[in-house]
């Protein structure tokens, strides 16, 4: 089964569970300062799981783009992934444990023909110490599924004993079964919501356990070990409490979130033990092999490097062809783009592939492959296709420098090394004479060397580490890994994130519905119908963070804003404030949102519900909330800055006081 036939009987499968089919929602969060990129399923949905009405219903489905630059290193093994798809259902307050128990275990069995023999499952085991007895309606409703298809399904604690002990289903505590967006219980605070989850795992069999080769060997398998014969597929997470000040009680609105990877279950469809392997990146890699003229199984290092480029452009093309394309930069998720492009770009050089502009031939494959599923690929494909030439014109101009870049690297790095070891490590065994670096001091303050290389040179972590492996050191694995932590720690403080400075201090985005968020929102959409009447109709928003403290808007044009064109926005903003204007909301399909003339992006092609905004004749946006009801609310509004984001793109900070 393909991967397409796979994501395609999912959404139908739940559309005939009386599910409506949304989109997925942009890779660029929408209103949150906590996050950089879409990592979950459930993401876009946290505003409705929290009481906002959706306008397409209670029961929902989709395929969710994601990513995750935190595993970016790790990408090459088997499993790891920067940009994946999570297949997603959910009820806003209407079926629970149940009918989605069921409908998934069907749906596996039935749809994907999955032999029953295969699935195992865990449960949430209880703490008494918050109030929260074991998850056993769960359980029940576990077992009977599986006597229905002639499987005795034996329940094991599993605290006790780390060995699967002929059962099926499995208790683990809340470090594996509960969920809440800020983790563990006792990580909540007051107001919070989250419960138990349900998670499947398939087998791969004990023929493809990791045992044998690794440190696992002499290990008991069970199925949350990391061995590599256990694989999760599917995570039903139950939301039914609140935390307060008493403890956790009872949600009066019990929602389920459902996440599903679609790379996991096409590599068990496929009966593959890797990602790789699958027809997600058959064709890309393929391409790889066309353009290096070498064999995806010639060796362990091609492998890898094929693997790297294959995800890398993926990810990096995912992330241009979104709707709010971002383009490589040294800040924000641009320095991720960027990352992406140059690291794929060096291994291309490890492969000897010659063709000049090439990492463009690999994203007119993956375009192709998914511009069915995701149609904002096909309609950015010039945007894709420039910024990887561009990047790879920019990243040649830093190779044609590395030998003054090696030279300087030899004279201020090497010697400071030296220095640094001579002082600090003493010397192993070795005929070569070499040393081997494991100290922390050493980690940190190379990693902020190499990062400050970055920032004057573009000259990256693992350009640079070959470089000095190139002489006298031996670098260990140690070193390496924890020089790469300091890296990135380095360039995160470089780039200023906003997710830097709100971490604990805001809620994220739309789940925040303070009035201090609500009337910035609304603002926002008086912004941007004014810059459209300022500086012209070529205006679309790029994007928006918003908090209950401030107001970010990006929007598309190539000039700085002088300071008359500020006022006239400001000015225009506030009368309209003044105005006492009613702020109207009315649920709509898209193509009638088109017809009225909405603004906003209207990537879809499923025909769901939108809300539409109107404040009278001044602006008019698709828009999921939340507002105010009348712009009398919102104070008077000020620009504190306006400054470049990217290329053809500004950004305006903004307050109501």
């Amino acid at each position: 089964m393909t991967s397409k036939e796979i994501r395609q009987k999912y959404l139908n499968f739940f559309k005939s569970k009386g599910h409506a089919i949304i989109p997925s929602a942009s890779l660029i969060p929408e209103n949150d300062p906590t996050t950089l990129f879409t990592g979950s399923g459930m993401q876009p949905i946290v505003p409705y799981l929290i009481g906002e009405k959706h306008p397409a219903g209670t029961k929902l489905v989709d395929s969710q783009k994601c990513f995750r630059d935190i595993d970016i290193d790790e990408v090459g093994n088997n499993r790891h992934l920067t940009f994946f798809e999570m297949l997603g259902n959910w009820s806003l307050g209407d079926y629970f444990k149940k009918e989605q128990l069921s409908w998934f275990f069907e749906f596996l069995t039935k749809e994907l023909k999955i032999s029953p023999q295969k699935l195992y499952v865990t449960v949430f085991r209880g703490n008494p110490e918050i109030g929260v007895e074991k998850d056993s309606t769960s359980v029940e409703i576990w077992k009977e599924i599986f006597k229905n298809v002639g499987i005795e399904a034996k329940d094991i604690d599993f605290i006790k004993e780390n060995e699967m002990q002929d059962g099926r289903i499995f208790y683990y505590d809340e470090t594996k079964n509960w969920w809440s967006r800020s983790g563990a219980p006792k990580n909540m605070p007051v107001g919070e919501i989250g419960g138990p989850d349900s998670e499947v795992f398939y087998d791969l069999g004990a023929e493809l356990k990791l045992h044998e080769n690794s440190e696992f060997k002499d290990q008991k398998c069970h199925i949350n070990c990391d061995c590599g014969r256990f694989i999760e597929i599917g995570n039903n997470v139950f939301i039914e409490f609140i935390k307060t000040k008493k403890g956790f009680e009872p949600l009066s609105q019990k929602n389920v979130d459902f996440g599903g990877g679609l790379e996991r279950l096409t590599m068990v469809l496929q009966g593959k033990n890797s990602f790789y392997e699958t027809d997600l990146f058959e064709n890309s890699i393929k391409k790889i092999e066309e353009l290096s003229k070498k064999k995806y199984h010639q060796n362990e290092e091609i492998k890898k490097a094929m693997r790297i480029i294959a995800e890398h452009i993926r990810a990096a093309t995912f992330l241009m062809g979104d709707d709010k394309g971002i383009e490589p930069s040294n800040i924000d998720q641009g320095y991720i783009v960027r990352r992406l492009i140059r690291r794929a770009i060096r291994y291309g050089r490890q492969l000897e592939i010659k063709n000049h502009l090439w990492t463009k031939e690999i994203a007119k494959v993956i375009i192709d492959d998914y511009k069915e599923a995701y149609p904002e690929l096909e309609k950015n494909k010039d945007f894709i296709l420039n910024n990887l030439d561009e990047e790879m014109n920019k990243f040649k101009k830093v190779l044609k420098a590395l030998p003054e870049i090696e030279e300087k690297i030899i004279k201020d790095l090497l010697p400071w090394l030296h220095k640094e070891t001579d002082a600090q490590i003493r010397p192993i065994g070795s005929t070569l004479g070499h040393k081997v670096i494991e100290r922390e001091k050493v980690y940190q303050d190379f990693g902020k060397k190499i990062a400050l290389l970055y920032q004057e040179k573009g000259v990256h972590l693992e350009l640079a580490l070959e470089i000095v492996k190139k002489h006298e050191l031996h670098l260990s694995e140690l070193f390496i890994n924890e020089v790469t932590k300091s890296f990135n720690e380095q360039m995160k403080r470089h780039q200023d994130l906003s997710r830097t400075a709100s971490a604990g201090k805001f809620k994220s985005g739309l789940a925040d519905t303070s009035e201090e968020t609500k009337k910035l929102h609304t603002a926002a959409h008086l912004l941007l119908a004014a810059l459209r009447k300022v500086l012209g109709d070529h205006v679309i928003q790029k994007g928006s963070n918003i908090t209950a403290e401030r107001l970010r808007f990006d929007f598309s044009h190539s000039e700085k804003m002088t300071d008359q064109q500020k006022q006239e926005v400001e000015e225009m903003v506030n009368e309209v404030i003044k105005k006492d204007l009613q702020v109207d909301c009315e649920e709509m399909t898209l193509e009638e949102a088109k017809k009225q003339g909405a603004m906003g992006v209207f990537e879809s092609k499923y025909g769901e519900k939108v809300k539409v905004y109107t404040i009278n004749n001044v602006s008019k946006e698709i828009c999921a909330g939340p507002h105010v009801k009348n712009t009398k609310e919102l104070g008077h509004f000020k620009i504190i800055k306006e400054q470049s984001s990217s290329a053809g793109v500004r950004r305006i900070k903004a307050i109501l006081e």
